[in-house]
């Protein structure tokens, strides 16, 4: 559920640093040998992006679609088109069945994707970049 607080700049300075770092980290992970956790990394990279957007715009998402939630607000927040929410829900799933299901994921999935991810990490980090200087 999203939640209306104050916007919390220093909250989402923070967590900005830390997709930052996240983001670094995927290029020294061999994609072949580690897709589902390059994939992961790629989700919680664009999951902390919004969520810092969203702590900018005075928005907290909690409870159990919290994540779900952060992904649809992509479309007031970032401009996102409906086929990249639709794209990152996927994602979403198929992270949470690597997490909590122990499913892998594909490298052809990592492969075929990677250009749409980054597209999807350089706008927001554009978007909230902008926003918390």
């Amino acid at each position: 559920m999203l939640h209306k607080i104050f916007p919390d700049a220093e909250r989402a300075k923070s967590i900005f640093r830390m997709a930052l770092e996240r983001e670094k980290s995927i290029f020294s992970l061999d994609k072949k040998k580690f897709p589902t956790i390059v994939a992961e990394n790629y989700y919680e990279v664009i999951k902390e992006l919004a969520t810092s957007l969203l702590f900018l715009n005075g928005i907290k998402a909690i409870g159990e679609n919290a994540h779900k939630e952060i992904i649809d607000a992509l479309k007031k927040y970032a401009g996102c088109k409906d086929e990249e929410i639709s794209f990152l829900q996927d994602l979403r799933l198929k992270r949470n069945k690597s997490m909590y299901e122990c499913k892998q994921i594909n490298f052809s999935y990592v492969e075929n994707n990677g250009d749409l991810l980054l597209k999807i990490i350089d706008k927001l980090k554009k978007i909230v970049g902008s926003k918390i200087k």
